[in-house]
C-alpha cells in the first residue's frame, strides 16, 4: 500500500493506548472492508505531527475470491476482495477521511516486508524565511538571515558520521544508533523558500529533527558548520540542537529493492 498523510491529527504512525493513529485507522478500515482482523505495518514510525507525502505499508489478505481465515467478531462469512482495484482503493478512501490519501495497492511476495526490506528514507523539512500564510501550517517560519551556505557545510559533514546517538531522543526502544547516512542538503526553492533533505538506511526516533535544529544553530552563528562533528562526538541527546517543530517535516520518499516492490508513484 502507497499512501500519503498530514500529520497534525494523528498521535504517529503507531497505534497508541487511546490515542488516534495513521495505523489505527487504516487498520480498522480495512478491517471493516475485509469483515476480518486485519493489522498494518509501515515501512517506519513517525512521530506525532509528522506528515508523508509517501508511506509504504504492507497487510496480509485472502486471495480474491477465497473466505478469510478470521472474522470479524458478528460479521458475516464472505469471500475476500480484489484489494488491487480501483474500487476497494475508493471504498479504502472513502473510510478513512480526509487526512489520509490511499493512492495504489499492489501484490507482492509473501515474504515481502515494508519495514526491513525499505533500502532508503527520504525527508524533507520546509522553511519559509518570509510570513507565509498560505504554508504556515506546512513549514517553519525562520528568522530571515540563516547562513544556508554555512548550513550546507555542516549538512555534508553529517555523511562522514555513523553514530548519531547525539540527534536519538532519549530512552528509545532503538536496538543501535548506527545509520548509513547517504544525503543530506539544503536547497532553495523560491526567494524565501528551502527544504532540508536528507537520506538515510534508517532513523532514529526524532533524528531528523534534532539534526535540523542544530543545523539552524549553525546558521545563526551559534556554532561553526565543523562543530557538528564535536556534536556527533559526544553522543549526548544534550550536545545536539533543539528538536524542531513536527508539521514542517514529511516522510518523502521510501526506496525499495525492484525485486521486491516498484512504486507506483512519482519520484
Amino acid at each position: 500500500m502507497e499512501l500519503a498523510y498530514r500529520g497534525a491529527p494523528f498521535h504517529g504512525w503507531q497505534v497508541q493506548p487511546h490515542q488516534v493513529s495513521v495505523q489505527s485507522t487504516l487498520e480498522q478500515a480495512l478491517s471493516t472492508l475485509l469483515r476480518s482482523t486485519t493489522a498494518l505495518t509501515g515501512a517506519g514510525r513517525t512521530d506525532a505531527g509528522v506528515n508523508a507525502r509517501h508511506m509504504v505499508a504492507h497487510f496480509d489478505v485472502a486471495p480474491p475470491g477465497e473466505a478469510p481465515d478470521v472474522n470479524m467478531s458478528g460479521a458475516k462469512p464472505g469471500k475476500a476482495p480484489d484489494v488491487c482495484s480501483p474500487t476497494f482503493i475508493r471504498s479504502l478512501n472513502s473510510l478513512i477521511g480526509r487526512d489520509i490519501a490511499v493512492y495504489s495497492i499492489s501484490p507482492v511476495a509473501d515474504d515481502a516486508h515494508a519495514r526491513f526490506d525499505a533500502c532508503a528514507r527520504t525527508y524533507r523539512y520546509f522553511v519559509e524565511t518570509r510570513k507565509n500564510p498560505f504554508v504556515g501550517a506546512l513549514a517553519w517560519q525562520a528568522p530571515p538571515r540563516l547562513d544556508f551556505d554555512a548550513m550546507n557545510e555542516a549538512a555534508a559533514l553529517l555523511t562522514t558520521l555513523t553514530d548519531f546517538t547525539s540527534f536519538a531522543k532519549l530512552h528509545s526502544d532503538a536496538r543501535t544508533n548506527i545509520c548509513r547516512l547517504d544525503s543530506a542538503r539544503w536547497v532553495q526553492t523560491g526567494a524565501h523558500s528551502w527544504y532540508f533533505e536528507i537520506t538515510a538506511d534508517r532513523f532514529l526516533r526524532n533524528m531528523v529533527r534534532a539534526v535540523v535544529g542544530t543545523l539552524v544553530d549553525v546558521g545563526r552563528g551559534k556554532m561553526r558548520p565543523q562543530d557538528i562533528l564535536a556534536v556527533a562526538g559526544e553522543k549526548d541527546r544534550c550536545a545536539a540542537g533543539t528538536s524542531m517543530p513536527a508539521e514542517a517535516l514529511f516522510l518523502w520518499r521510501v526506496d525499495y529493492p525492484k525485486e521486491i516492490f516498484t512504486s507506483a508513484m512519482e519520484s
